[in-house]
C-alpha cells in the first residue's frame, strides 16, 4: 500500500469512528447486496476500500472491510490462490466486511469450512468509539479473546468492522461437476447423506428439489477422471458432466443466487441433513412451494418467498421447528427469523462492546434490543 493510500485508510477509519460517536443509532451496510440486512442503513463502508497487506507466500491478506470480494478474488487469482468458502454475491458487489457480518458462505463451505474458518483477524469500532483489534495477521493462533469468530454473523451488533485478515488456499487446478437426477425429495435427501458421508473428498454438494443433485470435485487434472468415476459408482444412475467453463458458470450461478425468481425474497435457514425432510414437509403444509436449495450437504437451506404472507409463514415454520433463519433479500419484519439461541451470552458481550445500544438491530424504525 502506498503512503497516500495508508493515509486515506486511516482517515476512513476515523470517519467511521466519528459517525459511531455521533450516533445515536448506527446501522452499517457494505455493498448492500443483502437488502434485508442493509435496510435502513445509516452508515456505509464504501470508503473503506483497499488491500493493506498481501503475502502470497504466507497465504494471508489484510484488507479494509468495505473492499469488494470480487477485487480480492481477482488479486488472489493472479497468484493461483482463492477463498475456498465461495463468498456469495461476489460479482454483485458483496464486501469482505458484509460477508463476515452476515456469516455467509457459498457451496465451497462443504469441503473447506465457512467464513469463520478463514478469518484470522479483525479491527472494528465499538459502540463507545474505541478501535478494537482481535486475532492476528498470520495463520498461527493469537492469544486473547476470539473477536474474529465473534464478529462472524454478528450483523453489526457488536461493532463496525473496518479491517479483516483472511487466510487463503491454493486454487485447484481443475474442477468438474456431475449433475444427477433423483426421484423426489426423499431420494434426494438420502443421496445427500450417502455422498456427504462417503470418502470422496467432494468440493461441493447441493440439492435442488425435487430432482436435481449437483456434485463437484476439484484437484489435479490428472486425478479428476478417477474421482468422477467413484462418484458415479457411489450414486448410480445417469448423470451429466460439466467441465471447465460450463462447470464454472454453474457454480457461479449458485453462488450468485441466479436461480431466485425476480421479486422473490430469500432467506437462509440452519438445518442438518436429517432435518431436511421434516422442514420441507412443513414448508409444503404452509403452502410454501417456491424455489429452494439445500446446500453444504444439507446443512443449509435457502428458501424463497413470493410475498409478505409467505415470509411470515416461513418465520412461523422456523418457530414451530425451533430453527433459526436469516432474511437476506427484500423487506421483512425483522432480519432474524425463527428461534435464535444464546441471547444471554450475546447480551453480555454487547453490554461491554455497545453499552449504549448504538448498534441495536431495528425493524421498521423500532430498536430491537433482543
Amino acid at each position: 500500500m502506498t503512503p497516500s493510500a495508508a493515509v486515506a485508510a486511516v482517515a476512513a477509519v476515523d470517519a467511521v469512528r466519528d459517525a459511531v460517536v455521533a450516533g445515536p443509532f448506527v446501522h452499517v451496510a457494505g455493498g448492500a447486496t443483502k437488502g434485508a440486512l442493509a435496510d435502513s442503513a445509516t452508515l456505509t463502508t464504501s470508503s473503506l476500500v483497499g488491500v493493506l497487506e498481501y503475502d502470497p507466500l504466507e497465504f494471508t491478506f489484510t484488507a479494509l472491510a468495505g473492499t469488494p470480494v470480487r477485487e480480492v478474488d481477482a488479486l488472489l487469482a493472479r497468484h493461483g490462490q482463492y477463498l475456498p468458502f465461495d463468498p456469495p454475491w461476489a460479482e454483485a458487489g458483496a464486501t469482505l466486511g458484509g460477508t463476515v457480518a452476515s456469516g455467509l458462505s457459498g457451496p465451497g463451505r462443504f469441503r473447506y469450512g465457512g467464513v469463520r474458518d478463514f478469518l484470522l483477524g479483525v479491527r472494528f469500532v465499538s459502540g463507545d468509539g474505541a478501535v478494537v483489534t482481535g486475532g492476528g495477521k498470520v495463520v498461527k493462533n493469537a492469544a486473547g479473546f476470539d473477536f474474529p469468530k465473534l464478529m462472524v454473523g454478528s450483523l453489526g451488533r457488536f461493532g463496525v468492522l473496518v479491517e479483516v485478515t483472511f487466510k487463503v488456499f491454493p486454487r485447484p487446478r481443475a474442477h468438474a461437476t456431475l449433475e444427477f437426477t433423483v426421484d423426489g425429495l426423499r431420494a434426494g435427501v438420502e443421496a445427500l447423506h450417502a455422498l456427504a458421508t462417503a470418502s470422496l473428498e467432494l468440493a461441493c454438494l447441493e440439492y435442488d428439489p425435487p430432482g436435481r443433485l449437483l456434485v463437484r470435485v476439484a484437484g489435479s487434472a490428472e486425478g479428476l477422471a478417477g474421482r468422477l468415476e467413484r462418484v458415479r459408482a457411489k450414486q448410480g444412475g445417469a448423470c451429466t458432466a460439466h467441465h471447465d467453463q460450463d462447470d464454472a458458470a454453474l457454480w457461479r450461478s449458485e453462488r450468485e443466487f441466479e436461480w431466485v425468481p425476480a421479486g422473490y425474497a430469500l432467506a437462509k435457514v440452519a438445518l442438518s441433513p436429517t432435518s431436511v425432510l421434516e422442514f420441507d414437509g412443513e414448508l409444503a403444509r404452509q403452502g410454501l412451494f417456491g424455489p429452494r436449495r439445500y446446500g453444504v450437504g444439507g446443512n443449509v437451506g435457502y428458501v424463497t418467498c413470493a410475498d409478505e404472507r409467505e415470509r411470515r409463514a416461513l418465520d412461523g415454520v422456523l418457530r414451530t421447528l425451533g430453527r433459526a433463519g436469516l432474511a437476506l433479500t427484500s423487506s421483512w419484519d425483522a432480519p432474524l427469523l425463527g428461534v435464535h439461541r444464546g441471547g444471554a451470552f450475546q447480551e453480555r458481550i454487547r453490554s461491554v462492546l455497545d453499552p449504549g445500544g448504538t448498534f441495536a438491530l431495528r425493524a421498521g424504525g423500532v430498536v430491537d434490543a433482543a
